[in-house]
């Protein structure tokens, strides 16, 4: 019983599923990477683009000609060349089109194909387009065999292989695209730049990459738009092809009078759609994220001007931008992954020598090439002269022939000894060439092509002839794409900054004066202005309720609060409610433990230093950088023993020098503030014993000017005891009773020299 091959169940094999699965996805990752997104690095081409290119040209859409509908071009790729969705091949054609996307681009576009705006292009039904000079200098070569065709994917034509022209596309316009497993990024460049590297590389094609930083200054982008790396980390990216280029707006200050200005954005980071930008930028004021910006505006035309208007003319012009800097897409950075396809199809990541020196090695490829079929052009053109020159000769034998013979082409051949084109070639000539004057021309056109193949056929042997000729016909190149020109000139700026600041509070708020008041039961209100803290207004609260903390700050300040907990909380005083009521609980803006209570609320200083003294008598000294934290939960700063609470949280004088401490048992003891221990967080040491009760107050002082305490009533008056030697001891001392006239509360109060400055 034979089996039937033609069944198809006869002809399923068994194979691990893992091992046919990783087979099919090879050769789909290969198809993806070689064939759809990576670029060739001799013409900088995906295929889609090669596609859409050839298939202009074959329509005729020449740079004078009229141009045609998209959707033509759209219809003869996808018909013929690229088998692909429709949609897919317009996309790439928009781009292509796209002065705001392409360097130089390659599609000359009418109607909308799409704006900065970030908005899309029309349906292809409505655009029109032809090509441009730059196109029709990247194809430039495609009657001459520069390069190979290939079947389509119906083998029903032929497709070029790449692009033979002599424009740098590859680093000229750029790629970008995803593969699989793969990526790749190019940024623009400036092609009169890449030409002048080109050349150097031919004279010096071993000499030292770095060398090409002379020519190559960075990307070239056509949004402009200013390149703030240095020098050195751009040689870095382009010696390594991997790498990348933080890009920033250019923008100037425009003087508004009285003191008022705006700053003007021109000219925005590449591939920032500019209305995203501006969404960017109102969504920092909507959010208050960025209190110093007043307004945007969007005042665009064929030009960028986006103006961005401050909150006060006293606002420093550097900070704002700063601060949009690193909050927005006025500042963006550009990868650079130079992976490309090389000369044997193999995905690689090349340095910019080695893609500069692949793209010259295809030129004279194509040069030879061409070269090699102007040759056989010659030779084909000069073998009919020579017949015709047989004519003139023996133009009498010629005509007695054509006349007297039935077939006389092997009678002209057999005679003169010509071929069977030189012989058709006779006999297809018209009575009027056979004319005197007709035959000088010929002669001169014989000996002019005998130098020609001369010429070239020393071009294709000499390596020395053909960099000459390239060199001259590169320079002849970078005329039409030099600086001097609108297309050619540079569009940005290199000039290295410094990454942008690290803006500090108080410089993204205005500064205003106010009144910061914290009742007994936790309301906590801003009132502005720096008002009079005993007034009857101010000290409005709920029944029941009444002053705790109140002292004269700045919006600007953080404040920070410490619980009994010994847990310290900052809050921003640009955020606490306003003074209207009764405020706000302060438990809605921090995570204050269950009932704890609060044991001080004053501003944060810089470079500052705390007391912190619990019930039991520990304490220490602490930095007010190692307290301050921006979460709800706030940072753990004394760490309190059981049945203890923090009792002392105070600011330390810059110039105090002495710790004095009281106890619940009416007890006093002064000793030298560099006894007290110094740290981040933990218990302390013991700064005063007690027999019975504990710690009722602490405070820091200069020791030449005394201890001071109130008097009591409404007299406002100070006491102070310039002889403290009687209480001096060292620290843990039980101490003894204070002076006769000290408050029967057994609190220091806040002396004059402790009074804050309404000024700070």
């Amino acid at each position: 019983m034979t089996t039937d091959t033609t069944d198809p169940f006869n002809q399923i094999l068994d194979a691990p599923f893992d091992s046919a699965l990783s087979e099919r996805y090879l050769v789909y990752a290969l198809s993806t990477i070689t064939a759809r997104s990576l670029p060739d690095v001799r013409d900088g081409l995906k295929p889609v683009h090669r596609r859409l290119l050839w298939a202009m040209r074959l329509l005729k859409m020449d740079p004078a000609a009229a141009y045609k509908k998209s959707a033509r071009v759209v219809g003869d790729v996808i018909g013929k060349y690229h088998p692909h969705g429709d949609q897919s091949v317009y996309d790439a054609m928009v781009r292509l089109a796209q002065s705001f996307a392409l360097r130089y681009p390659l599609v000359d576009g009418q109607g909308n194909f799409g704006n900065i705006d970030g908005d899309n292009a029309a349906a292809y039904r409505y655009t029109e387009a032809r090509l441009t000079q730059v196109a029709i200098d990247l194809m430039s070569g495609l009657d001459e065999d520069a390069v190979g065709f290939r079947p389509t994917y119906n083998n029903e034509d032929e497709e070029p292989e790449l692009m033979p022209g002599l424009f740098p596309n590859l680093l000229a316009n750029g790629a970008s695209g995803i593969a699989v497993g793969m990526a790749t990024s190019i940024p623009p460049h400036n092609a009169a730049e890449l030409i002048d590297a080109a050349v150097h590389l031919i004279d010096q094609p071993e000499g030292d990459p770095r060398e090409l930083m002379r020519f190559v200054k960075g990307p070239d982008f056509p949004t402009g738009g200013i390149v703030i790396d240095s020098e050195t980390a751009i040689a870095e990216a382009y010696a390594t092809g991997r790498g990348g280029f933080r890009v920033r707006a250019k923008w100037a200050i425009e003087d508004q009078g009285r003191g008022t200005w705006v700053a003007v954005v021109s000219e925005i980071p590449y591939q920032v759609p500019k209305g995203k930008l501006i969404e960017q930028i109102a969504a920092l004021i909507n959010d208050k994220k960025l209190p110093i910006l007043a307004d945007v505006r969007d005042e665009s035309d064929e030009k960028i001007r986006i103006v961005i208007e401050p909150r006060a003319r006293t606002v420093d012009p550097q900070t704002l931008m700063d601060s949009l800097f690193r909050l927005t897409d006025l500042e963006t950075r550009i990868p650079l992954n130079l992976n490309v396809l090389d000369r044997e199809r193999t995905p690689r990541v090349m340095s910019l020598k080695q893609a500069l020196a692949a793209w010259i090695d295809h030129q004279f490829e194509v040069l030879v090439r061409r070269s090699n079929h102007r040759l056989a052009k010659i030779a084909d053109r000069i073998e009919l002269l020579d017949g015709y020159l047989v004519t003139y000769l023996n133009l009498d034998r010629v005509i007695q022939i054509i006349r007297q013979e039935d077939e006389p082409k092997p009678v002209l051949m057999a005679e003169f000894g010509l071929t069977d084109r030189q012989a058709e070639a006779i006999l297809n000539m018209r009575l009027r060439s056979l004319r005197k004057l007709e035959e000088m021309e010929l002669r001169k056109e014989r000996e002019a092509l005998d130098k020609e193949a001369q010429d070239l056929t020393a071009l294709v042997e000499s390596p020395a002839r053909q960099r000459t000729r390239l060199k001259r016909d590169l320079a002849k190149l970078r005329e039409r794409y030099s600086e001097e020109t609108d297309l050619g000139r540079r569009r940005t700026l290199i000039e290295e900054q410094g990454p942008a600041r690290e803006i500090p509070l108080e410089a993204m708020i205005e500064r205003e004066p106010i009144s910061v008041i914290l009742s007994q039961r936790g309301w906590v209100r801003a009132m502005k202005g720096h008002i009079d803290l005993a007034s009857a207004e101010a000290l409005k609260f709920k029944e029941g309720d009444g002053p705790a903390f109140a002292f004269h700050a700045q919006t600007t300040d953080k404040l920070l609060l410490v619980a009994a907990t010994g847990r310290v909380y900052t809050l921003a005083a640009d955020k606490l409610p306003g003074g209207r009521g009764f405020g706000e609980p302060v438990r809605l803006m921090i995570d204050l433990e269950g009932e704890a209570g609060i044991t001080a609320l004053f501003p944060y200083r810089a470079n500052e230093k705390l007391l912190f003294v619990a019930s039991d008598g520990k304490g220490f000294v602490a930095k007010t950088e190692d307290a301050i934290g921006e979460t709800r939960k706030g940072r753990q700063v004394v760490n309190i023993r059981a049945g203890a609470t923090l009792r002392i949280a105070r600011p330390i004088g810059a110039e105090d020098d002495y710790v004095a401490a009281i106890g619940d048992n009416r007890k006093l003891v002064v000793f030298p503030l560099n006894e007290v221990p110094e740290l981040a967080r933990g218990q302390g040491a013991q700064l005063q014993r007690y027999r019975d009760g504990g710690l009722s107050d602490a405070i820091t002082f200069r020791f030449e000017e005394g201890l001071s305490w109130p008097m009591g009533g409404e007299s406002g008056r100070y006491r102070t005891e310039i002889d403290l030697a009687p209480w001096r001891a060292a620290r843990g001392a039980a101490g003894r009773m204070p002076p006769t006239g000290f408050p029967r509360d057994n609190r220091f109060g806040t002396g004059p020299s402790k009074i804050q400055s309404t000024k700070s």
